[in-house]
């Protein structure tokens, strides 16, 4: 039995040692391959170009403009509604109906009125039926107009630059005014009246972008205007108007003399009838039983 296990004994060693031998190779494949990532990569030195590219300076991107505009308006008493509208109108005590130039917007005596857009003051005191008034010349020479004020902010004057917000004066009842409220105007440079309704509120890029046309036309429909007070220079308008005077003509001639006067137009229209009963040399009699008339001559 001893010769049969010697050559196992061999083969079994032989097998031990190659597995040893691929044991060491593999781990000293694994350490060159852990050793080479433990060690730095080298730097590759940059080229001019790289190097002009990073030592130069980067320029500041500019932020984005916000759009500008030419125009914007806004309400010249914010919160409070228009209660009269552009257009034609009738008060209680005209006639028949004209042009209402502007809007009215209602408010307490006292609130803000503020401009609508920038601009510079053109004029500020009193004018007839506008009461004490403010008017703004804006771009493209248009023109707000705001009436009937209580009384004009202190330092507003001719000349004065102001901007969109800028408190113009407030609330009142001056002029030909039916209670506190603002009439407010927007003319364009020719001083023709147009609708503000398409302008507050908008804000306009370009002169173009103006709805100057559109904002000039208006319904050939009369409103009627309810009003809770009458100005007192209106009513006698309207007491005359519904209760029209007596005309008396005072005579310029006598009782004698217009009994005079009819007696001689009485003797004119008696020869006039005379002539009338003249036909070719003839006189007229009745008619006879023919139906014609019977007449005879003249000697």
């Amino acid at each position: 039995m001893a010769p049969d296990r010697k050559p196992i004994v061999k083969a079994r060693s032989r097998l031990v040692a190659e597995a040893a031998i691929v044991a060491t190779a593999g781990l000293s494949a694994f350490a060159v391959a852990h050793a080479s990532l433990l060690v730095p990569p080298v730097k590759a030195k940059p080229t001019a170009t790289q190097a002009a590219l990073t030592s130069a300076k980067v320029a500041p991107v500019a932020a984005p403009a916000e759009d500008e505009v030419l125009i914007a308006f806004e309400e010249p008493v914010p919160g409070h509604a228009v209660v009269s509208p552009f257009g034609l109108r009738q008060l209680p005590w005209e006639g028949n109906g004209r042009l209402h130039e502007g809007v009215d917007i209602s408010a307490d005596s006292g609130v803000p009125v503020i401009a609508v857009a920038d601009g510079v003051v053109v004029a500020a005191g009193t004018k007839g039926g506008y009461g004490r008034y403010v008017a703004v010349r804006h771009a493209e020479s248009l023109t707000t107009f705001y009436a009937h004020l209580g009384g004009i902010a202190a330092g507003v004057k001719p000349g004065m630059a102001v901007k969109a917000g800028t408190k113009l004066g407030q609330i009142g009842s001056t002029g030909t005014s039916t209670g506190p409220h603002l009439h407010f105007e927007i003319r364009d440079p020719e001083d023709r009246p147009l609708n503000p309704a398409m302008f507050l509120g908008k804000a306009f890029a370009e002169a173009g972008d103006l709805p100057l046309d559109l904002a000039k036309r208006y319904s050939g429909r009369v409103r009627m205007a309810y009003v809770s007070f009458i100005p007192e220079s209106k009513r006698a308008l309207m007491e005359a108007r519904d209760n029209p005077p007596t005309i008396v003509v005072r005579r310029k001639t006598t009782d004698a003399q217009d009994l005079a006067a009819a007696e001689k137009n009485l003797e004119g229209q008696a020869r006039a009838a005379a002539k009338q009963e003249k036909i070719d040399g003839m006189r007229e009699l009745s008619i006879g039983p023919d139906g014609r008339p019977r007449a005879q001559l003249t000697l």
